[in-house]
């Protein structure tokens, strides 16, 4: 394979890791939207509706995401139990307060 070869492949590897990106950048939206309707609906109905929606999207977020993890284009370290640890006791500490 030549350089020019070469080059072409990484440029359109740049340009999926880059759709993607914008793709799941879209859908955390679409979801944040989503879920700000669904609280505020007047009845139970639409709001169930807006819950069937609402998990439609999230599935297409968790599809997009586990793609660009499975690509190494969205890598997610591991946590450190201290993290872990603290992160617990947070909301532990929210829990009991509120």
């Amino acid at each position: 394979m030549d350089q020019s070869q070469n080059q072409n492949q990484t440029q359109a590897c740049m340009k999926d890791q880059e759709v993607l990106h914008d793709v799941l950048s879209s859908q955390k939206m679409i979801t944040g939207t989503y879920n700000a309707f669904t609280n505020e609906c007047a009845t139970p109905q639409i709001r169930n509706e807006f819950m069937n929606i609402l998990n439609e999207e999230h599935q297409l977020q968790a599809q997009i995401f586990d793609e660009m993890h499975k690509r190494g284009w969205y890598p997610t370290p591991a946590a450190e139990q201290q993290k872990i640890d603290q992160a617990k006791q947070k909301f532990q500490n929210m829990n009991q307060n509120g």
